[in-house]
């Protein structure tokens, strides 16, 4: 066992785990712009850090007070408990004296994660979030949006969907504030919304005809596949929509606004700002990068 003896007088030194991740990059940049020393880590850093190779964890912790942590490539698959545990003996081992844990709302796989951080012996907070928005302009829903067809198995159910800035802003609060420990701070956004709903915001923050088509949790893994996604990839999330799409998570919390002191930001300014960031650009755009590609 590693045991890590760290300079309490210092100021804290933090890890964030998952660089490239929708949380992680904002956690990161945060604690970046306000003057504290960051190792941000993925797969593909140095050090490198890898979810299922326990020997790249102690580069990646060493020297590290307080760690943000994110799981690859879903808290709620069955595996992570048990990682998640390991790890957080090897944070305690390494002298961590602080864990903030992303976790999914709705998911007792991910309930499971928690319960095992709280019991690592290292001081531990647990962000709990709904549904994320930027899953339509940074990850697998972007290319639905893009092409104006979200299918998913999800329903008329309704979702207090969640926009990661909010949730990266009440992390490093989490990450750097006395008195955050020992808590969950269960997040949604602001109001309930169904897929429709969140169809029509894009739509108008567009300018585009996109539309919400209900698919059954085959047909959707089918569809996956077919644009490109693994196979076990496909599955996991089909297996997951079917979970958590069945109105388990159609309530709302204050929590943001209990850690932030102002209301969580709403998916139509999410929408507006991310189609004004050229999130889901135009054809005549994707026409003009293309030919300004081509003559460079």
């Amino acid at each position: 066992m590693v045991s890590m003896n760290h300079d309490t007088t210092a100021s804290p030194r933090y890890l964030v785990i998952g660089a490239n991740g929708k949380t992680g990059r904002r956690v990161s940049a945060r604690l970046t712009a306000a003057g504290h020393a960051v190792r941000a880590v993925s797969r593909s850093t140095a050090p490198a850090f890898d979810w299922y190779d326990a020997a790249t964890w102690s580069a990646a912790l060493a020297g590290m007070d307080r760690v943000y942590i994110t799981f690859q490539p879903d808290i709620a698959v069955p595996a992570a408990a048990g990682i998640i545990e390991a790890f957080g003996r090897a944070a305690a081992a390494h002298g961590v004296e602080r864990l903030v844990l992303l976790s999914g709302r709705g998911e007792p796989e991910a309930e499971a994660c928690e319960r095992v951080l709280f019991a690592s012996g290292v001081d531990t907070a647990v962000v709990r979030c709904s549904f994320f928005a930027q899953n339509f302009s940074e990850d697998f829903l972007a290319g639905p949006v893009h092409d104006g067809v979200i299918a998913l198995p999800a329903g008329d159910v309704r979702e207090p969907v969640l926009d990661a800035e909010d949730i990266a802003e009440v992390a490093v609060k989490a990450l750097t504030e006395d008195g955050r420990t020992g808590h969950v701070f269960e997040l949604t956004g602001p109001r309930l919304m169904t897929f429709g709903d969140m169809a029509a915001d894009l739509g108008a923050a567009t300018g585009r005809e996109i539309v919400y088509l209900q698919v059954t949790p085959e047909e959707y893994a089918a569809g996956a596949v077919e644009a490109g996604m693994s196979a076990d990839d496909a599955e996991m999330l089909a297996g997951l929509f079917t979970n958590i799409f069945d109105g388990r998570n159609a309530s709302l919390t204050d929590g943001v606004a209990d850690v932030l002191g102002r209301p969580a930001r709403d998916f139509a300014d999410f929408a507006a700002a991310a189609a004004a960031a050229g999130a889901w650009p135009t054809a005549s755009a994707e026409t003009t990068t293309s030919n300004e590609t081509t003559a460079a």
